[in-house]
């Protein structure tokens, strides 16, 4: 190889590295905005320390919702729009760890102390695609939508 392919080469390879560089930039950046998208504000009346009508109590934040005493979601998008979380069952959790669970939540007009009601939809999904596909809980017939169930009731602690 002479010196002017050497260098014809060297022209051709920085140019290639540059592309690289700007698609991995690219891609890191549409990921980041994936994720802002995925993490949306929750509604304000859904964090916090609650109990549900089976005198079960809960912690929820924006990343971790805690069914007291040991049993944790680490949530990976709030829906607002659709009304639902998708989260992670921890690894630890007495039953389902490592899977996905889909939470549909809604909110109650006339029904003091009880401001929202939860469904746990999907619970042992093998992915949060899988999750996030599962039909939605029936919000039109809160006492039933929930697989048959009712949509367990939530109030502040």
């Amino acid at each position: 190889m002479n010196y002017k392919s050497i260098k014809r080469c060297s022209r051709i390879m920085f140019r290639v590295n540059k592309v690289i560089i700007l698609f991995l930039l690219i891609i890191s950046l549409a990921k980041v905005d994936v994720r802002a998208q995925q993490l949306a504000k929750p509604p304000a009346n859904m964090l916090g320390s609650f109990e549900d009508d089976y005198q079960i109590k809960y912690k929820i934040t924006d990343t971790l919702w805690l069914q007291l005493p040991n049993t944790k979601f680490h949530i990976i998008k709030w829906n607002t729009e659709q009304k639902y979380i998708i989260a992670k069952n921890d690894v630890q959790n007495p039953g389902d760890g490592n899977l996905y669970t889909r939470i549909d939540y809604m909110t109650f007009d006339n029904m003091e102390p009880w401001k929202w009601g939860y469904c746990l939809t999907a619970y042992n999904a093998p992915t949060d695609a899988a999750a996030e596909a599962t039909a939605a809980a029936d919000r039109a017939n809160p006492k039933k939508g929930c697989g048959g169930y009712p949509f367990s009731r939530m109030k502040k602690r």
